[in-house]
């Protein structure tokens, strides 16, 4: 009997690459898709590694597979955009080892800066793409991609969605197939794209679509489930047919496993047996413009809407529009009362000082992509702008430029963490050390890159102490790349922190601030709780400022006037609530027991 195990659609990619006989898997963490390399870690007989960013994890799987090793690279959606410049190179070459690029996309912005429609850059690359919509199927896709890349010489792309990523179902257990290695064959024609191997290369991915194209129309991946009355034909893929037989419609459903190429043929023989035809899909009408270009009548985007995701009592909202089920099958979602909870951050987070310095200085502060994108939000609100990662660095001085301009010069502040820094911000940095205009960069190096779960960062090794790791010396780097102004602090120390921001900010040309403390959550740090002396209290909420989960005002005994309280349970005694109280009612737990 075959082994079964519940397994979330992240870690059922994992587990169908690992039974392929996968050799290399890269990844740089983005939600949906890290629990996709958090898992293929705990497999052995492969190599499984985090990068420093998604273009170099795309090149490093391009490598191990010209080299003739099955290989998977993870990113999320607009991960894609920094791995674009290899890849749609990549694409003209025909592959040796399989190549799986699976991408998260995030319908409805759950965890991103924008909700783009990874399906586009299939067809703007010329490779094919598949859609799973189980956790079953996400591991059985993966060895099928790996088939299709090495048949036909393409990467090949699986794209997944956040709410079909952390959903879970029963996974049949196979093992691992040895895959073996054949090591790199020198071959310029084949591996060097520049003129005239590349032209040639066109031909090849002409003739490798066509094939393809032959392909989806054949593929067993394309399910097609006929209802009786063959009224209405919906075409969907992934999550969206889950969702769809949550409604048990009576439809006919075409479900596309191979998106593009689409089965432009069967389709339209399909079509033809069906009064109505309308496509159910996620975000742009990617499917729908593709069959109306055919010449196919479909509909789609008149009833879904174009942002999003789509939930079951959507499609039921569409579908009624349309005409396809009756209003009677109607049944409004319950109110579950699920009280909305702001995003904050945690107890002890070391971004926490540095925004409140930054405010109480009424700093312009150009932001960036990390935990610390929440100082965008209320108490806080000193990050104005939030566009890409490492984006900040070259902002700025697009800013100052254009202030000097307006006439209107004033200090400008930037914000950017460790992980996002060596990610994409060594660039802008080596465009901003020459600038002359009044710039102060603080790198918040909390050792990790605590947004998308604690992985670490070339940083880590300067707080865990392990000899086993390579680091980077991040004041060494600065200087060598000419910063002459660095200055490095421990931002739980606030008042000697704010008199350096504060001062850096008046300084002429490019400051550097490294703020040291790490990541609380990740590390697991606590010291001393603190408490509120209530004889002290003045109920002036200088400590609510602070915006720290354990800090609340609660009412007296007796009393309707409310003073400061800290919850011992959540207090992980970073002491800045202390050090900001006018009055010194703030006060540590270890001066209690002394």
């Amino acid at each position: 009997m075959s082994k079964t195990a519940v397994m979330s659609v992240n870690q059922a990619i994992a587990r169908g690459f690992w039974e392929a006989g996968g050799r290399v898997a890269t990844s740089y963490p983005g939600s949906p898709t890290v629990q996709i390399m958090e898992s293929l870690l705990d497999y052995p007989d492969m190599t499984s590694r985090w990068a420093i960013n998604e273009k170099v994890a795309l090149e490093v799987a391009i490598g191990a597979s010209i080299a003739g090793a099955r290989s998977l690279v993870s990113m999320k959606h607009v991960g894609v955009n920094i791995a674009a410049d290899p890849l749609m190179t990549f694409t003209q070459v025909e592959t040796v080892g399989g190549f799986v690029l699976v991408v998260g996309d995030d319908p409805g912005l759950s965890s991103s800066q924008n909700e783009q429609d990874t399906r586009f850059f299939t067809r703007f690359a010329n490779i094919p793409l598949l859609e799973p919509s189980t956790a079953q199927e996400a591991k059985d896709y993966v060895d099928e991609a790996l088939v299709i890349s090495e048949q036909w010489g393409t990467p090949v792309i699986i794209r997944l969605t956040s709410t079909l990523c952390h959903s879970q179902g029963v996974v049949q257990l196979g093992q691992r197939r040895d895959e073996p290695v054949e090591g790199f064959n020198e071959d310029q024609a084949r591996f060097c794209m520049l003129p005239p191997y590349s032209r040639d290369q066109q031909h090849f991915m002409q003739q490798r679509m066509a094939a393809l194209r032959e392909l989806s129309e054949v593929s067993p991946l394309q399910q097609y489930e006929e209802s009786s009355n063959l009224r209405c034909l919906i075409i969907t893929s992934g999550i969206s047919y889950q969702h769809l037989q949550e409604l048990g419609a009576d439809v006919s459903i075409l479900k596309l496993g191979m998106s593009y190429p689409l089965p432009v043929q069967r389709i339209g023989e399909l079509a033809a047996l069906h009064q109505q035809v309308i496509v159910l899909e996620e975000l742009m009408p990617f499917v729908e413009d593709e069959l109306k270009a055919a010449g196919l009548a479909v509909e789609g985007k008149r009833y879904f809407s174009f942002t999003g995701e789509l939930t079951p009592d959507d499609i039921r909202t569409g579908l009624i529009q349309a005409g396809v089920i009756p209003s009677a099958l109607t049944s409004a979602a319950e109110d579950s009362h699920v009280v909305g909870r702001t995003p904050i951050l945690c107890a002890g987070c070391p971004h926490r000082p540095i925004f409140h310095i930054l405010k109480q200085a009424q700093a312009v502060v150009i932001g960036d992509i990390g935990c610390y994108s929440l100082g965008i939000l209320e108490p806080f609100e000193v990050l104005k702008t939030n566009l890409s990662m490492g984006a900040s660095l070259g902002m700025i001085q697009g800013v100052a430029l254009a202030q000097r301009m307006a006439g209107n010069v004033k200090p400008l502040v930037a914000t950017i963490g460790d992980g996002t820094f060596f990610h994409s911000g060594l660039s802008g940095l080596a465009d901003l050390v020459n600038t002359r205009e009044n710039i102060t960069l603080l790198i918040l190096d909390n050792r990790t890159t605590a947004m998308t779960g604690g992985q670490m960062t070339p940083t880590t090794r300067d707080f865990v102490k392990d000899e086993d790791l390579t680091g980077i010396n991040l004041p060494e780097l600065l200087r060598a790349f000419g910063v002459e102004d660095v200055q490095v602090v421990n931002q739980f120390h606030y008042d000697k922190t704010r008199r350096i921001i504060v001062s850096a900010m008046e300084h002429q040309g490019l400051s550097v601030i490294i703020a040291t403390r790490p990541c609380a959550l990740n590390f697991k740090l606590r010291y001393p709780h603190y408490y509120v002396d209530s004889d002290l209290c003045i109920s002036c909420r200088q400590c609510i400022a602070v915006n720290c989960p354990p800090i609340s005002m609660r009412a007296e005994a007796g009393t309707e006037e409310k003073r400061s309280f800290i919850d011992p349970d959540m207090c992980v005694g970073c002491s800045v609530c202390s050090q900001v109280c006018p009055v010194k009612a703030i006060k540590s737990s270890r001066s209690q027991e002394v």
